[in-house]
């Protein structure tokens, strides 16, 4: 890509993290938890480890398009994660009905640019800054680099999802259509442990939750929390085959393969926290999360017998025990779920943003989306009211 009018900077797309070094891109994202606001997800490990697993591939429909700002020196100022897809699988914000309606009138709509970090339903930074530069300005930069490429490339579409609040104002000015949804996320509030927390909630939900979590391991089964050098090659054959188990009922086809896991526990061991559930010397079900510099990130699930309350147990409130001892300020609980609530996850508004080329299609698309935030804020309310804590404390 050009240079811009003034001369400022240089605008290239490289094929993925590996065209950066660790050191360029920690600038960016941070290198550790001890950095006030690091994601693990947008770590080098984590996206290098999605390249070299063959989980993120043109194969896979994720060809990746990487957006690197410099400066007419070449000093990197900013980057973009960002995907030529052909498909919309892994996504978690859905956009069939779009693709769908576009094809029926005549239109193509994939390929499509999709700026995010593969299936991962976790917000954080898609601009990404070296921060001793100006920040707006390189972020206004990296949109337009984006709407360039949309036209270069002659494709339908650019879509950036869980975008975080300091992005989103430079994708909204530049004409991106803007998208909400909905997460529930735990926040600690200060408590000394789990049952300071449950003494918030309303009597009857108290006494529900203890008793849940009292018959998820009434079947002599017993949690063990993982992190580090315990994540062995043993333990991620287990998890693994929990993992094949229950995405290949609930997807069809998983989107993450053995070797992925493999890396991340090679790359980034002490950023993975695995809470295992055992049954008679042998695991049976787990979870895992991701361990960020304020938060916890729950992902996959899966499980080989079936326990009643056993799901809620490994997801949930193993994450708040966990979030609660390393004094983690929010534990986010994945995409949708409005089961979550009824545990002490809170409704949170998450946001997407869409550059459609198409005019018929984008008027139809920003005609839906007015409807749909208003709907999700709706129900927002609607979920508030049901909160499982007292009201007075509300």
């Amino acid at each position: 890509m050009p240079h811009n009018d003034r001369g400022e900077f240089t605008l290239r797309v490289c094929e993925g993290v590996g065209a950066f070094t660790r050191d360029e891109w920690s600038k960016l994202t941070g290198t550790s938890r001890q950095a006030a606001d690091y994601n693990p997800f947008l770590s080098h490990a984590f996206l290098s480890s999605l390249e070299d697993s063959g989980c993120v591939a043109a194969k896979a429909g994720w060809l990746p398009q990487f957006l690197r700002l410099e400066s007419p020196d070449g000093s990197l100022l900013g980057a973009m994660p960002c995907y030529l897809k052909s498909h919309s699988q892994g996504e978690y914000v859905f956009d069939h009905g779009w693709a769908d309606a576009f094809e029926r009138a005549g239109g193509r709509y994939y390929p499509k640019l999709q700026a995010s970090i593969p299936f991962t339903p976790a917000t954080g930074p898609r601009l990404l800054v070296d921060r001793s530069v100006d920040a707006p300005a390189v972020r206004y930069a990296l949109v337009n680099g984006l709407q360039q490429l949309t036209r270069r490339l002659g494709v339908s579409s650019a879509h950036a999802t869980f975008v975080n609040d300091a992005d989103l104002p430079a994708f909204t000015d530049q004409g991106f259509l803007h998208r909400t949804d909905q997460q529930f996320h735990f926040f600690n509030e200060g408590y000394a442990d789990y049952e300071e927390f449950l003494e918030g909630l309303a009597s009857r939900k108290r006494k529900a939750l203890r008793r849940e979590r009292r018959e998820a391991l009434a079947d002599d089964i017993e949690i063990d929390r993982l992190t580090g050098a315990d994540l062995t090659e043993k333990v991620w054959d287990d998890f693994y085959a929990f993992y094949m188990d229950t995405g290949s009922r609930k997807w069809g086809r998983p989107y993450l393969n053995r070797r992925f896991y493999a890396l991340i526990g090679e790359r980034m061991p002490d950023d993975i926290l695995l809470v295992m559930a055992r049954r008679n010397g042998r695991y049976i079900a787990g979870a895992i999360n991701f361990i960020g510099s304020d938060r916890l990130f729950g992902r996959n699930w899966g499980c080989i017998e079936d326990h009643r309350f056993l799901h809620f147990e490994v997801c949930y409130h193993q994450a708040i025990d966990f979030a609660l001892e390393r004094r983690l300020r929010v534990v986010e609980a994945g995409a949708q779920g409005e089961h979550k609530l009824a545990r002490g996850y809170l409704p949170v508004t998450t946001h997407s943003v869409h550059y459609i080329e198409h005019e018929g299609l984008r008027r139809a698309v920003s005609d839906y989306l007015e409807h749909e935030r208003a709907d999700v804020a709706h129900m927002s309310e609607l979920l508030n009211e049901h909160s499982p804590f007292r009201k007075q404390e509300q």
